[in-house]
């Protein structure tokens, strides 16, 4: 994979619109992997970037207290570029808090508007890269084919059924993300994954084989999935590693954690927290 230190103006320009896929991959305080979707993300010149924050989610926290982020950007043409930055800063006003705060998406909305820019300083990125959608089906439809054969059989279950669904439809868009040995996150496309059951996401590794191969067994990683409605949930978990299931290749991951990141009430959902009596209005 070829990668660079800077963006070139063409790349400056693409990342503009909102209308494209933004995810920032963050490492909380236990040092495991945290996705996020900001389509708000784009690049401020060749080495800088920033993203505007309109709902205080787990990621803007983690970034304030350990800087190391991995990004993705994919436009509407599935043009796609990956990289890692630090975060440096964030400001409440400023021209760039006055050019988000003017476009369509936040101008005109009632409820809320862009009330952080966060700033970063670019480490490096991809080439652009356009989505090997030839691979992806294959992977996709072996995933489906298989991952019966994984199946964890707990009697138990952690994902919802809401949850389950949005992981198994073949054209929702899943990322993974681990943490490397620099301590930035680094996010690969896996949509070809789906649920094998409620307690365990499976992919085949036909689509970014040499990728997924890289992540160490056992490494706790994250795993984020987007429908087109803009339905989202994201799960963490043991990474079990490369197996064959039924003569295929497939990575599984045995789920530990899930997290609701949609907007406004963002909230863990398993394990599930205790319900906690509102005293104070």
């Amino acid at each position: 994979m070829n990668k660079k230190k800077e963006f070139t103006k063409e790349e400056i320009a693409a990342f503009i619109p909102d209308e494209k896929v933004g995810l920032v991959a963050t490492v909380n305080s236990e040092g495991l992997p945290h996705i996020t979707l900001i389509t708000s993300l784009q690049a401020l010149d060749e080495t800088h970037m920033s993203f505007g924050e309109f709902s205080h989610g787990l990621s803007k926290s983690h970034v304030q207290k350990n800087p190391h982020v991995g990004f993705l950007i994919m436009t509407l043409d599935k043009s796609m570029w990956r990289g890692t930055a630090l975060w440096t800063h964030r400001r409440m006003e400023g021209p760039e808090y006055e050019i988000y705060n003017e476009k369509p998406m936040f101008r005109y909305n009632t409820y809320f508007g862009i009330n952080t820019v966060h700033y970063m300083d670019l480490v490096e990125t991809t080439q652009k890269e356009p989505l090997p959608l030839a691979k992806i089906i294959l992977a996709s439809l072996v995933t489906k084919a298989v991952k019966s054969g994984a199946a964890m059989k707990h009697p138990a279950p952690v994902l919802k059924p809401l949850a389950q669904n949005i992981f198994s439809m073949l054209d929702s868009l899943k990322f993974v993300a681990y943490i490397d040995n620099n301590g930035f996150p680094v996010i690969i496309p896996v949509i070809q994954c789906q649920a094998a059951d409620s307690r365990g996401l499976v992919f085949s590794t036909i689509a970014y084989g040499d990728e997924l191969a890289a992540i160490p067994a056992h490494t706790e990683i994250a795993l984020y999935a987007l429908t087109m409605k803009m339905e989202n949930v994201l799960a963490r978990g043991n990474f079990s590693g490369l197996k064959r299931v039924r003569g295929f290749t497939l990575g599984s991951v045995d789920i530990s954690w899930v997290y609701n990141s949609m907007p406004p009430a963002h909230g863990q959902i398993y394990p599930e927290l205790p319900l906690e009596a509102v005293l104070d209005f």
